[in-house]
């Protein structure tokens, strides 16, 4: 089976498992509010597992990225390129990228490898 990238709607029992697996200090009421309004929840899934995650915040054509994350077990695979390269394509309304992040050496690597640049403390394409 393949890693496909899903715009999740609704949590199951074993999606809360693996997002407690992705983002440990957060909880069921944090990705509950990533699935509503103008807000969304991206999932890297494979056998049925999610793997990693992005939460996006859409404003018309721009969109704000935030809590992008791999599990530890799954990193520098391709997970979060694939992840980041899918979403863009799932969304070409927007125009306009975004993510805010604390300057951290293999995340720098990891944005510009997907084509961001930043300025200022905020990641952008």
């Amino acid at each position: 089976m393949k890693l496909t990238i899903q715009k999740l709607t609704s949590l199951s029992a074993q999606d809360l498992i693996d997002l407690a697996k992705i983002w440990p200090e957060q909880t069921e009421s944090d990705w509950q509010a990533s699935l509503r309004n103008d807000r969304a929840l991206f999932a890297a899934v494979f056998n049925e597992r999610i793997l990693g995650a992005v939460k996006i915040t859409l404003d018309g054509n721009q969109a704000e990225l935030s809590d992008l994350m791999v599990r530890d077990v799954t990193r520098r695979r391709g997970v979060g390129l694939y992840l980041m390269e899918d979403v863009q394509a799932q969304l070409p309304q927007v125009k306009s990228w975004t993510m805010k992040a604390e300057p951290e050496p293999v995340l720098d690597a990891f944005m510009q490898a997907c084509g961001f640049h930043n300025e200022k403390g905020v990641w952008r394409k």
